[in-house]
C-alpha cells in the first residue's frame, strides 16, 4: 500500500482562467446567458483540488471526484478572470474533502464542498478496460 501520510489538512490549490466565449452557459449548453457557466466553474474547482494534492500523491495513485455540492452566487462576464481555490479540510483514509471557492475580480462567485477518492491507477485502468470490453 502506498503511503498517503503526506495528505494533510490545510493543503491548498488554485486554478484560474479568463472567461472566454467558450466558457459561457450559452456555449456549453447549461443556459442561455453569456456569462461563466456553472459547469466551467465546477471544473475550475476540481482543478484546484487536484492542484492541492498534486505534489503529495504517490506515483501509483491519482484522485477522482466522487461528490460535489456547490452554489453559483454571481455571474462573471466574458473577459474577466476567475480563480478557484480548494483547501483540504478532511482526510478519512482514501477520502479527501475540500472546501472550494471561486471569485472573480469583483466578488465571490461560488463555493461548496468537493470530495475526491484516492485510487490506485493501475487497478482503476484494469477495471475500466474490463468494463469497456463488455
Amino acid at each position: 500500500m502506498s503511503d498517503l501520510s503526506r495528505l494533510i489538512v490545510g493543503l491548498k490549490g488554485r486554478a484560474a482562467l479568463v472567461v472566454g466565449a467558450e466558457h459561457t452557459a450559452a456555449r456549453v449548453g447549461s443556459g442561455g446567458v453569456a456569462s461563466l457557466a456553472t459547469p466551467v466553474m465546477v471544473t475550475l474547482m476540481e482543478a484546484a483540488a487536484v492542484d492541492a494534492i498534486a505534489g503529495v500523491l504517490p506515483e501509483d495513485r491519482q484522485s477522482v471526484g466522487v461528490r460535489l455540492l456547490v452554489e453559483h452566487h454571481a455571474a462573471t462576464p466574458v473577459g474577466m478572470r476567475v480563480e478557484a481555490e480548494a483547501e483540504l479540510v478532511a482526510v478519512d483514509g482514501r477520502t479527501l474533502t475540500f472546501r472550494v471557492t471561486a471569485r472573480d475580480a469583483v466578488e465571490p462567485v461560488g463555493d461548496g464542498t468537493h470530495v475526491r477518492a484516492v485510487i490506485e491507477t493501475a487497478r482503476f485502468d484494469q477495471r475500466l478496460q474490463s468494463k469497456a470490453a463488455g
